[in-house]
């Protein structure tokens, strides 16, 4: 969600001159920032955590005075929770139209998880309650913006009418080839030659399903011993596993945060294999990163991500297991990887480039801006 955000920054600067963007986000302290036509507030919030990055926004007065000064022609809210709720307040109240994107499929996320602590007669319920909950908040947006055909279809079986599908993207100005980029940075990591290099680059939490690729992982070790090294870019809550699999094993690298992009794609380029454990995966920006950049991805069959391989998935796994995972990592590795790669990066060029994706979706804010007087 902050890649959308700031690349959204990035269109509106240099591709659309008639339009200004607000940003509300929580952040340490009280301040205003401009960034080309964007102005971003950030409002003092608490962290939830000691080790975690992430802040909770809990002052909605202030969003709600952003919004009064501000007057803006249209707000999109990315929550499902609180905020969710206070933006359509809000645009009730100023009489403008307000769209939802649903980014997380938060049903699944926590739920289908939370079978062994609820029992499948209570999962069921919980599952039936959030669908209602779905369904009472996300039909009083304008529109529901959902990154995958199939998960628009799903919210639509769930009984949410205004739900209109918008791909993501990929800034291919800096996730492209590059040859020969990636020695110096297999060397920086200590990869032998020969070794073949995973990547990870995500939060290190349960819904992303990071137990099942570091269990995999181990067995990959046990199996073929150095023939694989895994860097894991990326912290959460998980972040306990992988340093007690660092220790355990010399053949893992692990970063905890990298905010530059161009560093970010140069580890994408250094990979062999990007490997994405994730089975309930509204988009997988990631994912198409890493094609764009020309290196293949293996991972789980069955999430809302298998529209975006624009590679060959037969070697994935069929099943949310780690035997599963593993046997599609030695699978995939020994392909011609770079054919792969080479083919997936064109096919991401020509189908997920932002400025395309944006075009999109402004043309959806126009049509319900246009259609909101009338609704009215």
């Amino acid at each position: 969600m902050k890649r959308y955000v700031h690349e959204k920054i990035a269109y509106i600067s240099s591709c659309s001159p008639d339009d200004t963007h607000v940003l509300i986000i929580p952040g340490p302290k009280n301040e205003v920032t401009t960034n080309g036509r964007s102005r971003i507030y950030s409002i003092r919030s608490p962290l939830v955590s000691r080790s975690s990055r992430y802040r909770a926004l809990l002052n909605f007065r202030a969003i709600e005075v952003i919004l009064e000064r501000e007057r803006p022609d249209l707000i999109e809210s990315s929550d499902p929770y609180q905020i969710g709720w206070k933006a359509i307040a809000a645009g009730r109240a100023l009489r403008v139209p307000v769209v939802g994107f649903y980014h997380s499929h938060f049903p699944e996320a926590y739920l289908r998880g939370g079978t062994t602590f609820l029992g499948k007669r209570g999962t069921q319920r919980a599952m039936k309650l959030t669908r209602a909950y779905v369904r009472r908040l996300y039909n009083r947006f304008q529109a529901t913006l959902v990154p995958s055909e199939r998960l628009a279809e799903l919210l639509s079986e769930w009984g949410v009418c205004n739900v209109r599908p918008v791909r993501l993207g990929v800034n291919t100005g800096v996730f492209k080839p590059v040859p020969d980029d990636g020695a110096a940075t297999r060397h920086s990591l200590g990869i032998d030659c020969g070794q073949t290099l995973l990547l990870y680059a995500g939060r290190l939490a349960r819904e992303k399903n990071t137990q099942t690729l570091f269990r995999a992982f181990e067995l990959l070790l046990q199996r073929r011993q150095n023939k694989f090294h895994l860097l894991v870019i990326g912290d959460g809550p998980q972040r306990n596993k992988v340093q007690k699999l660092q220790r355990r094993a010399g053949n893992l690298s692990w970063i905890s945060y990298c905010a530059d992009s161009i560093d970010l794609a140069r580890y994408y380029r250094a990979a062999d294999l990007f490997v994405h454990p994730g089975v309930q995966e509204t988009f997988g920006l990631v994912a198409l990163e890493s094609q764009a950049c020309g290196t293949p991805v293996v991972g789980i069959r069955g999430s809302y991500m298998d529209q975006i391989i624009c590679h060959d998935q037969k070697s994935w796994a069929r099943e949310n297991s780690p035997e599963a995972l593993t046997d599609a990592i030695e699978d995939s590795s020994v392909k011609k990887l770079s054919a792969l790669g080479k083919a997936a990066a064109g096919a991401t060029e020509r189908l997920y480039s932002w400025p395309r994706v944006f075009e999109e979706l402004f043309c959806i804010y126009r049509e319900v801006r246009a259609n909101y007087g009338h609704s009215r």
